[in-house]
């Protein structure tokens, strides 16, 4: 395995580890106008991810730098191409991160709520925009000979790439509300409780409805790898599981299911993918890879040794704040936002 391959891997890590964690985030975010009915209910909610959620964004960060450093190409493609929507992702969350801070600062009732609805919006761009984004990745780019997207911002608007934003949405909003069906107590659980199971039958239709459209719209499985098969099967099974669980009242197991969903997904995108990181829509062979799109080698070994040292620590420090934060949030908990 070349240092290109391992980077185009560990890139694919730091997203999965991103959907899987912000996923949550973005869930509780989403919901939070509809499961909260008065100020100390969303104080609640939003305390369920008070501790983790900035430190969730991380690796978002760490996926854009790794991304920035071992491909060069391919981040200058992609941020130039797709100017538009990830300018609205980085706003939607600067705003988002704004009004975790700034929703407690008074106690004006309107303050309040014009924070809660900066959250709410903040959660649900970012949650379609990515799975648009995505999508229209593995669809193909109309990318010339110079590494440069010439399409418009509306020709990322296709139905297909519409559908991946729907798909990311409504998993987003089933691993909100498992999330804080296992992290509140009284009336919020029970709302939450109440929407895992049609987020669930909402995620089981689009998925679907995406996995026949890629069959239909893109070349993802045209040379089938058995990476993709295995990814296929466990996205498929997990999601079954999570839905067997749900009606058995099993929330942990539906939450790490629903987890396992969201981890087949990104792994049969990136696998679908390889070797290319950027797929021409004008011609396979404008389209950027792993070994045009990427940094020297000398590069990709520095950057190896400084990630191994680095990610455990990263991973144990994280690991920890979670162990710490693991109890209930509940009604008389110290609320703090």
């Amino acid at each position: 395995m070349q240092l290109n391959d391992l980077w185009f891997i560990l890139i694919g890590v730091l997203f999965t580890g991103f959907f899987f964690l912000e996923g949550f985030d973005y869930g509780v975010g989403i919901l939070l106008p509809f499961i909260a009915k008065n100020d100390t209910e969303r104080r609640v909610v939003i305390n369920s991810i008070g501790p983790v959620w900035d430190a969730n964004e991380v690796w978002l960060l760490t996926a854009g730098g790794a991304m920035f450093a071992a491909f060069p190409h391919w981040y200058a493609t992609m941020f130039s191409g797709f100017y538009l929507p990830l300018f609205l992702i980085l706003l939607a969350l600067i705003v988002r991160g704004v009004a975790f801070e700034f929703r407690s600062k008074m106690e004006d009732a309107r303050w309040r709520k014009t924070w809660d609805y900066a959250i709410f919006i903040g959660s649900l761009l970012p949650a379609i925009l990515f799975g648009v984004a995505f999508a229209n990745i593995v669809r193909g780019l109309a990318i010339d000979d110079s590494m440069t997207y010439v399409g418009t911002f509306f020709d990322l608007l296709n139905p297909y790439s519409l559908v991946g934003g729907f798909v990311t949405f409504a998993i987003f909003t089933l691993h909100g509300a498992l999330f804080l069906e296992l992290k509140t107590d009284g009336v919020i659980r029970e709302r939450a409780k109440a929407i895992t199971r049609p987020a669930w039958i909402a995620t089981l239709v689009l998925i679907v409805v995406f996995v026949g459209f890629s069959f239909i719209d893109t070349n993802m499985f045209e040379d089938i790898n058995i990476i993709q098969i295995v990814a296929l099967v466990v996205t498929v099974g997990a999601l079954v599981f999570a839905g067997f669980n749900l009606f058995r009242a099993k929330f942990g197991l539906a939450f790490i299911a629903n987890g396992l969903v969201i981890v087949g997904v990104v792994v049969l995108l990136f696998s679908s993918l390889f070797p290319n990181v950027m797929p021409s829509s004008l011609d396979p062979a404008f389209s950027l890879t792993v070994y045009n799109a990427s940094s020297t080698q000398y590069t990709l070994s520095i950057m190896t040794v400084v990630a191994f040292i680095f990610v455990p620590i990263v991973l144990m420090y994280q690991g920890w704040t979670y162990w710490v934060f693991r109890k209930r949030v509940t009604l008389n908990s110290h609320l703090e936002y």
